[in-house]
């Protein structure tokens, strides 16, 4: 029996160096094509890692391994489901709301919307992150970015870059189930290495196009990936990022329109100057990773039978709707969200419904004139 635990350890090390990576590459072949030839000796070979390199890479030698990474009979493997967390951390759970008076239904809500999330195949199933729940547990229920900080994500930001993925979409990627297969440094595809890394999962699969339809996992990836990215695309100081927490949320919990656009206003006034480009996109980028970092649920280009919105932020009890437009007015922003009915979907919802215009002021770099009404039904 042969059990290899993150057999790909040694390539990812050496993603960012080609020549010891392709020396990783040739060892890691030379040593599977002797399990190859040993192979009626072995009952039982397992081998688990965060990538899937492909057979040509490293397997070519041993090309009778059954791929489980999408079969659908191992899709709670690598995680814990909601029952078994329920079952098996019964006492932490108890030891936690008696110590801090939560009520259970908002606790182990909050809980799942930082840990849960994690789908391994196009079966509607989900889990917990291991890692994360233990050491929320073990910090006696502080709600921490506990595996993100154990990473570096840096390489995938750039990697990100160097492909030139849009950044505000990567909740609503699509990806066929040939993607997963490329993983080679020649050939290095941003969007399955996200995903199997543990940076995005599969949200949904369309069986009819046969297509993955790819989001981040929980709040803890989203907001603390989105804070990484705003790090490396807009330079702002940490400083001002840590003062929109305690701001920005608040603001917009409330249906305070004018205080979180005045706490976007404080944030970009930090972005230095040259780095900025003088078009919408860049400024809705912005926007939309600040909302993420907050951990607020936000969609950016959001895309509906009447258009596009730029710009879309859901809490408990608002809906806000957001169009930018650059060097214009507030007021034809606000025309446009009207004309094309944005709003539509969400009237049913039992929440208020806010139209926000803004217009982006490029001479200053920051938000100009901005205008909200309260959407009607009538």
């Amino acid at each position: 029996m042969v059990i290899i635990d993150e057999y790909d350890k040694p390539l990812l090390d050496t993603m960012t160096d080609s020549s010891l990576h392709n020396i990783m590459r040739d060892k890691l072949k030379g040593f599977y094509g002797i399990l190859k030839q040993s192979d009626k000796y072995l009952r039982f070979v397992f081998l688990t890692g965060v990538t899937k390199f492909s057979h040509a890479s490293i397997f070519s030698d041993l090309n009778h391994l059954v791929d489980l990474t999408l079969d659908p009979r191992y899709a709670d493997i690598c995680g814990l489901t909601q029952k078994e967390t329920e079952q098996n951390f019964a006492p932490e759970i108890e030891s936690i709301l008696e110590e801090t008076g939560r009520s259970r239904d908002d606790y182990m809500e909050k809980l799942c919307l930082y840990y849960n999330g994690y789908r391994f195949s196009g079966k509607p199933m989900t889990v917990y992150n291991p890692f994360g729940l233990l050491n929320h547990f073990d910090k006696t229920g502080e709600f921490l970015p506990y595996w993100y900080e154990t990473g570096t994500p840096t390489f995938f930001i750039n990697l990100i870059s160097k492909q030139k993925i849009n950044i505000v979409n990567l909740s609503n990627m699509r990806i066929g189930y040939e993607s997963f297969r490329k993983y080679d440094i020649e050939n290095l595809d941003a969007l399955p290495v996200l995903y199997q890394s543990g940076y995005l999962t599969i949200s949904d699969y369309d069986e009819e196009r046969e297509k993955f339809i790819l989001d981040y996992p929980n709040l803890e990836v989203r907001s603390s990936f989105a804070k990484s990215l705003l790090k490396q695309y807009f330079q702002a100081p940490a400083d001002n990022a840590n003062a929109l927490f305690v701001t920005l949320p608040d603001a917009l919990l409330d249906g305070d329109v004018e205080g979180a656009i005045n706490a976007l206003r404080q944030y970009m006034a930090s972005i230095p100057y040259d780095i900025i480009r003088e078009t919408e996109n860049y400024y809705e980028t912005v926007v939309h990773l600040v909302f993420s970092m907050m951990g607020l649920n936000c969609h950016s280009e959001v895309r509906i039978a009447a258009g596009r919105i730029d710009t879309l932020v859901e809490t408990r009890n608002f809906v806000y709707c957001f169009e930018f437009k650059l060097n214009d007015t507030a007021e034809k922003a606000l025309a446009q969200i009207d004309s094309k009915e944005y709003l539509l979907p969400w009237e049913g919802s039992g929440k208020k419904l806010f139209k926000v215009g803004v217009n982006i002021d490029h001479d200053k770099r920051n938000i100009g004139l901005w205008k909200v009404s309260e959407h009607s039904l009538y």
